[in-house]
């Protein structure tokens, strides 16, 4: 009995580990720290965090499911990069997911969830005026999470994030700059509004929308 409770504690120990690692990695690619088409090094990567190179390579087995990592035989595990076509393709889903979302939001949001979205803005809002562009990076995910929660759309939401983890290898270069920063957010505004009055066509189009800005700014920065 204890034996096969030492071994169940083990087991929890170790997929708790991996799963931080893998946390940590994944911040460290959506953060540029880890570049497009670099290959994860499990030996620094242990070093660095302080484990060993099992729960390295577990996260990067994650981290390939997710999208944010492939994989090439006898070679290791790199950060994916996407191809133009690829990236293009992916805004233009999630612009039409973002668009049902917003729209189910109008519909289905609280009073508390429509004031939550509202202190979201502002508190990007700050973040620009901070110049704090990490944070406003961080509070855009947050933000455009809420939306989907808020919309009680649970097929459609899994799709938003499961595309939402290819996309965000775009995002450092999509959200740079203040003048950017205040664009999207000004979008975010919009659609925030459109919740708050419940009007669920101009929530469509406003969440849709700010997906295609999305990937005009993307293509601006070619």
């Amino acid at each position: 009995m204890q034996r096969n409770m030492r071994e169940a504690f083990q087991k929890l120990r170790q997929r708790s580990l991996a799963g931080e690692v893998r946390d940590e990695i994944e911040r460290m690619i959506l953060h540029g720290e880890i570049q497009a088409g670099e290959r994860l090094n499990e030996i620094n990567l242990a070093a660095q965090l302080g484990v060993s190179r099992g729960p390295v390579r577990e996260a990067s087995r994650s981290l390939e499911q997710e999208g944010l990592v492939t994989t090439v035989a006898n070679q290791g595990a790199y950060v994916r990069k996407l191809s133009l076509e690829d990236a293009l393709e992916l805004y233009d889903l999630r612009a039409m997911i973002a668009g049902h979302l917003c729209a189910e939001a109008a519909e289905r949001a609280t009073p508390e969830a429509a004031s939550e979205l509202r202190r979201s803005v502002a508190r990007m809002d700050q973040a620009i005026g901070d110049g704090d562009q990490d944070s406003y990076f961080e509070l855009n995910l947050a933000f455009h999470d809420q939306i989907a929660v808020a919309s009680g759309a649970t097929r459609s939401r899994a799709l938003y994030t499961s595309l939402g983890k290819e996309v965000r290898l775009l995002r450092l270069r999509v959200l740079t700059g203040i003048e950017s920063l205040t664009l999207s957010n000004a979008e975010h505004d919009r659609i925030v509004s459109a919740i708050e009055n419940k009007d669920t066509e101009a929530a469509r189009h406003e969440g849709a929308q700010h997906h295609i800005n999305g990937k005009t700014r993307l293509l601006k920065t070619l």
